[in-house]
């Protein structure tokens, strides 16, 4: 308890990654890091230029495999695993994904 409390302010919280995050596909995990962002479905979607329905799949695939009951629990466990959040090196972003460059203020084009 002292330790946790007495970090240094700023600190990064360990990590504490979830035991399946493993199961998850390269997509899986980087769709799971976009919902981190708070982007709807849609907004992936059409930002990643693909299907509204297969940004569902996915999500929906992370949430069995994770074991996850909603997006907020799928997104606590995103940030507490570590699991990347898309930036300005996305080839999304680096293509100029003007949807997600626009919501996004990680994937801004440069």
């Amino acid at each position: 308890m002292i330790e946790r409390f007495g970090a240094a302010p700023g600190a990064a919280p360990p990590l504490r990654v979830h035991p399946d995050l493993h199961l998850l596909t390269e997509r899986e995990r980087e769709i799971v890091g976009w919902v981190a962002t708070g982007l709807s479905n849609d907004e992936i979607a059409a930002g990643l230029v693909v299907s509204p329905a297969t940004v569902r799949t996915h999500v929906s695939r992370a949430l069995i495999k994770l074991g996850a009951r909603d997006r907020a629990q799928l997104v606590v466990i995103a940030y507490q695993s570590g699991v990347p959040l898309p930036g300005e090196d996305h080839p999304t972003c680096r293509a100029g994904g003007r949807i997600l460059s626009a919501l996004s203020p990680k994937c801004q084009a440069s």
